[in-house]
């Protein structure tokens, strides 16, 4: 990968049953940088959710995503060169925190 090219993240989600108010943190890999930078409300994949973009990485908050698999893929542009650890994405329930997920990190080198 170079500098300026555009980086898509998946973030797959496999719900055995619907939830809600599920919070999914996307930390910022240090050399990539958001496209969008807008936060907002958005409707698709069969729930609404809400995403915030951060300096630190994307938040979404899901009111209440349903059972099934779906993927989340917020656009990133690489505009560092080097060698790093990615941090994994967490998603964790607002109100019982028992229920929480987290993948592990990679390691990532832009050229």
């Amino acid at each position: 990968m170079a500098i300026g090219d555009e980086i898509k993240v998946n973030l797959p989600i496999r719900a055995r049953h619907p939830a809600n108010y599920v919070h999914l943190l996307d930390p910022r890999h240090s050399g990539w940088e958001t496209v969008s930078l807008t936060s907002g409300y958005w409707r698709d994949l069969g729930f609404m959710r809400y995403e915030e973009v951060r300096d630190s990485g994307m938040n979404f908050f899901m009111e209440r995503p349903p059972q099934g698999e779906y993927t989340l893929k917020p656009p990133h542009e690489a505009r560092h060169g080097g060698d790093s650890k990615a941090a994994p994405a967490t998603l964790q329930s607002l109100y019982a925190p028992e229920f929480a997920a987290c993948p592990s990190g990679r390691r990532v080198t832009i050229e």
